[in-house]
């Protein structure tokens, strides 16, 4: 079992930053991929960035060249560094681990949510 906590959300006007982080807990070790995601109000939740264990990064292309993703696995936490952000940026944001139990059973785990709002 994996636990995320997030904060670090909060309102910020166009063209501000904002840092995301997401506490994990339990079975950190196990944990393969971890990301962050949206979900904006009537859409679906989307990938906005993933990072592996080993370090390798993806990127929604949205988001490339304003948001960092990076994990710190010695505190056991997950970072979104957001900048140049804009109101289409505004959504929950949600942290994820993934944890392979075979190559071929995945179990994925969420966090509650951090809302973050940008203001035109």
């Amino acid at each position: 079992q994996v636990q995320l906590v997030e904060s670090g959300g909060g309102l910020v006007q166009a063209g501000g930053s904002l840092r995301l982080s997401c506490a994990a807990s339990g079975s950190v070790s196990s944990i393969n991929v971890m990301g962050w995601y949206r979900q904006a109000p009537g859409k679906q939740r989307e990938s906005v960035a993933t990072i592996t264990s080993g370090g390798t990064t993806n990127y929604a292309d949205s988001v490339k060249g304003r948001f960092t993703i990076s994990r710190d696995n010695t505190k056991n936490t997950l970072y979104l560094q957001m900048n140049e952000l804009k109101p289409e940026d505004t959504a929950a944001y949600y942290c994820n681990a993934d944890v392979a139990v075979t190559t071929t059973i995945l179990n994925r785990y969420w966090g509650q949510g951090t809302q973050v709002t940008v203001s035109s």
